[in-house]
């Protein structure tokens, strides 16, 4: 498989991944960020790909103990690969999140995040390259990636997710009865447009009162200005120096 190496966090890693096939944007750079790990803490990410969230968040909170599941097994060797390249400790199986039994299934965590496929397979076409099609268009319900998160989380752990906007109630539907204490943050491309991507955490035995918070606008202005900064300054400090999300609950 051919490969570019590509930098993060403003160059601070440096990640190979697919020429051609899925290639990592900003999510899961927003979802690493928006994960409350804390040194000392084990997180597992579901659908892992190349690694990029997990070593991320391994980057800004040094001392966890990662691990990471990917269903694709160039993909999970080019995870290792990027954990070594960047010195950062990343236990990458290859599994299938609705496998019996599932990978780790004798292990419990702080914190899993994922970053499931967006599409739902019969709202979407199906790309011709494996890859992509692995990391856009789900073979596996969402209702099976919640499902396996719930299972590995310690009690009071935490799931952290990004998602479109549009599978909001897919996931709320998925997490009834399973999870709790349920925030969402939406994340709207500018200042008066509808948000099509949503941050979700959710606490396994939580309580407290589900939260629907403001919108956080990825970019600053009404409309990009050729030549001007263009995230907003939030969102710039988490892509370009790994800060961690502020929640704003």
């Amino acid at each position: 498989m051919q490969v570019t190496v590509d930098g993060f966090l403003g160059g601070r890693l440096r990640l190979a991944q697919p020429e051609t096939g899925y290639r990592a944007g900003i999510d899961p750079v927003l979802l690493a960020a928006a994960c409350p790990a804390q040194t000392g803490q084990e997180v597992l990410e579901l659908g892992c790909g190349v690694g990029v969230a997990s070593l991320c968040l391994g980057w800004r909170v040094p001392g966890l103990a990662l691990s990471g599941v990917e269903i694709m097994g160039d993909y999970a060797q080019i995870a290792r690969e990027n954990a070594a390249r960047n010195d950062i400790e990343f236990d990458v199986r290859q599994g299938d999140v609705s496998a019996r039994p599932t990978p780790f299934y004798d292990r419990s965590f702080h914190h899993v995040i994922m970053n499931p496929p967006y599409f739902a397979a019969e709202s979407s076409s199906i790309s011709p390259d494996t890859g992509r099609a692995s990391g856009r268009s789900e073979h596996v319900a969402l209702s099976h990636w919640v499902a396996m998160a719930a299972k590995r989380l310690r009690p009071k752990g935490y799931l952290t997710v990004i998602q479109r906007a549009e599978r909001l109630p897919d996931l709320l539907v998925a997490l009834d009865g399973c999870l709790g204490s349920i925030v969402v943050q939406p994340l709207a491309p500018r200042a008066g447009r509808a948000a099509h991507l949503i941050l979700l955490r959710a606490r396994k035995s939580g309580r407290a009162a589900f939260q629907l918070l403001p919108a956080q606008n990825l970019h600053s202005g009404a409309e990009h200005v050729e030549g001007q900064p263009d995230y907003a300054p939030e969102i710039s400090a988490i892509l370009r120096e790994g800060k961690a999300f502020s929640w704003r609950v």
